[in-house]
C-alpha cells in the first residue's frame, strides 16, 4: 500500500479499562481499523494522565491504577479514516478524538 505524502493522524484517547461488547475498546478499534484496511494502528499505554474528570491515573508502584490512559494512533488518508468515524462515535463513550495533518516520509513493509 502506498500512502500519499500528505496524510492524517487520528488519535483516540481512552482508558485501558474501557470495553465494547466485553472486550477491550482499544482492541476493538484496532480490529475495526484492520477490517477497514486502514494503513495501520498502534496502541500506546500511558504511564500517567488525566481526562475530563481530572482524576489522575498513574503507574507509580505505591498507587497502582487499573485504568491507565491509552492512545490509539492511526495514519491514513482522510477519506479512509472517515470510514472509521461512525464506529468511533458509537463506541467511544468517554475520551478524546483528534485529527491532524501529517507529512508521511516513508511507509513500506519488508516485501517491497
Amino acid at each position: 500500500m502506498k500512502l500519499p505524502e500528505e496524510g492524517v493522524l487520528l488519535r483516540i484517547f481512552i482508558g485501558e479499562m474501557d470495553t465494547h461488547e466485553g472486550k477491550p475498546l482499544y482492541e476493538q478499534i484496532v480490529l475495526r481499523a484492520r477490517q477497514l484496511k486502514l494503513a495501520g494502528a498502534t496502541v500506546i499505554r500511558g504511564i500517567m494522565g488525566f481526562g475530563a474528570h481530572s482524576r489522575v491515573h498513574t503507574s507509580k508502584i505505591l498507587r497502582m491504577s487499573e485504568d491507565m490512559p491509552v492512545i490509539i494512533e492511526i495514519v491514513d488518508r482522510e477519506e479512509k479514516l472517515a470510514e472509521l468515524m461512525p464506529f468511533l462515535d458509537e463506541v467511544v463513550k468517554e475520551g478524546l478524538i483528534t485529527m491532524e495533518k501529517v507529512r508521511v516520509i516513508k511507509y513500506r513493509h519488508g516485501e517491497e
